[in-house]
C-alpha cells in the first residue's frame, strides 16, 4: 500500500527529518537573518563608501552606488591618512589596546583561577586598616605636602606590621564569593566616578599623555570582566585531571600553565576580544589622561567632530581604520570565539 498523501499544511508546516526545518520555518528562519544581515552590514556599507565620497556627494546625495552614482575619490583618504597626522594615534591604539588586553587576560586568569581553587579567608580588620591607612597616605600627599614615595613606605610599613600582630587574632572574615563581589563592583561603578582620582594620580607621578597610563588604567578597568568571564572556564576543567597532575609533583603553576590554560584556550581567546574592543573603543579615560602623544583614535575621531564638524567623509575614513582590525581579528579567530561562548556554558 502506497503511504497517504499529506496535506498541504502537514508538507508546510512539518519537518521531513527530525533533524531539517519545515518549509515555513525554513523561509521564516532564513527571511529573519537575512534582515539582521541587513541592519548589521548596511551601516558599514554606508561608512565604507562616504569615505570615497567628497562634500558634493555627501551634501548632494543620498548616492549610492559607486561609479554609477557618483565617482568614488581618495581625497578624503590621502587627508586623514597622509596629511593630518593619523598614524600616531592609530599606532597609541594599537599598543595600548594589545598592551593592556594582555596583561588584563594574564592577571585576569591568574586570579579567576586561584578564586576556583584556593580557598581564601581575608580579614575584615586588615581590609579596614588597608582603606584607613590609604586615606591618611592621599591626605599626608595632599594636606600636608609629603612626597607620596614616603608615605606609602611608612603606610606599607604599618600595614605589614598589623598584619603579623593583631589582625591575624581578629576572626570576622571574608571569603571567595565576597572577593568576586567585589571584583565585579569595580566594573559596575561609572568611569566618571574614578577619572578625577586617576587623573590626579597620573599627574603627580609625571606621567600624564603617556602610554604606560593608559595601558595601567585600561587593564585595570577590564581587569573585573576577564576575572568574571574566565572563572566559569576554569571550574568546567574536572578537578581530577588537576589533582593527578599535583600527585605527580606538579605545582600549582605548572598546573596552570599545562593543564588549565590548554584546556580554556577557547575560552580565553573569546575574552580577549571582548576585552580588546573594550580597550580599542574607550574614550573617556583615554581623553582625560592624553593630550597629544598618546592620543588614541576615539579621541582623534572626537576631536575631528568638534574643530572640524561634522566632516562625514573624513570621520568615515577613520571609522573604517578603527573598524578594519577588530573584523579581522574576529574573522580570524572566529572558530575559537564560538567555541568559547560555550565553555562552561553546560555543567554536568
Amino acid at each position: 500500500m502506497s503511504a497517504p498523501q499529506k496535506s498541504l499544511a502537514q508538507r508546510l508546516f512539518e519537518p521531513k527529518a527530525i533533524d531539517r526545518q519545515s518549509l515555513v520555518a525554513f523561509i521564516i528562519t532564513y527571511a529573519l537573518l537575512f534582515l539582521w544581515a541587513l541592519v548589521v552590514l548596511v551601516p558599514l556599507y554606508w561608512v565604507l563608501i562616504t569615505s570615497f565620497k567628497g562634500p558634493g556627494e555627501v551634501d548632494n546625495g543620498p548616492f549610492y552606488l559607486p561609479f554609477i552614482d557618483f565617482t568614488p575619490s581618495l581625497q578624503a583618504w590621502d587627508f586623514m591618512l597622509l596629511q593630518n597626522y593619523t598614524l600616531g594615534p592609530y599606532l597609541n591604539s594599537v599598543v595600548v589596546a594589545l598592551a593592556s588586553t594582555t596583561l588584563a587576560l594574564l592577571i585576569g586568569s591568574l586570579a579567576a583561577y586561584a578564586l576556583v581553587r584556593i580557598r581564601f579567608e581575608v580579614k575584615l580588620a586588615g581590609v579596614a586598616l588597608f582603606v584607613l591607612l590609604l586615606v591618611a597616605v592621599i591626605a599626608a600627599v595632599a594636606s600636608f605636602g609629603v612626597t607620596w614615595p614616603i608615605a606609602t613606605s611608612v603606610a606599607l610599613a604599618l600595614f605589614v606590621i598589623a598584619m603579623f600582630t593583631f589582625i591575624g587574632r581578629t576572626q570576622a572574615a571574608v571569603g571567595n564569593n565576597d572577593i568576586e563581589f567585589w571584583i565585579i563592583s569595580n566594573r559596575i561603578m561609572p568611569p566618571i566616578v574614578a577619572v578625577l582620582p586617576i587623573y590626579v594620580m597620573f599627574q603627580q607621578l609625571r606621567l600624564l599623555d603617556t602610554q604606560a597610563a593608559l595601558i595601567a588604567t585600561y587593564t585595570a578597568v577590564n581587569l573585573p570582566i576577564v576575572v568574571w568571564l574566565t572563572r566559569d572556564f576554569f571550574a568546567a576543567i574536572p578537578l581530577d585531571l588537576e589533582e593527578s597532575a599535583e600527585i605527580d609533583g606538579a605545582s600549582k603553576l605548572r598546573v596552570f600553565a599545562t593543564i588549565a590554560l590548554p584546556l580554556v584556550r577557547s575560552g580565553l581567546v573569546a575574552t580577549f576580544l571582548l576585552v580588546l574592543i573594550l580597550a580599542w573603543n574607550e574614550y573617556l579615560l583615554a581623553l582625560f589622561l592624553s593630550n597629544v602623544k598618546a592620543q588614541t583614535m576615539p579621541v582623534l575621531v572626537s576631536a575631528q567632530n568638534t574643530t572640524r564638524g561634522p566632516q562625514w567623509w573624513n570621520m568615515s575614513v577613520l571609522i573604517v581604520v578603527m573598524i578594519a582590525p577588530v573584523v579581522a581579528i574576529a574573522s580570524v579567530l572566529q572558530k575559537h570565539i564560538a567555541r568559547g561562548l560555550l565553555v562552561g556554558a553546560v555543567k554536568g
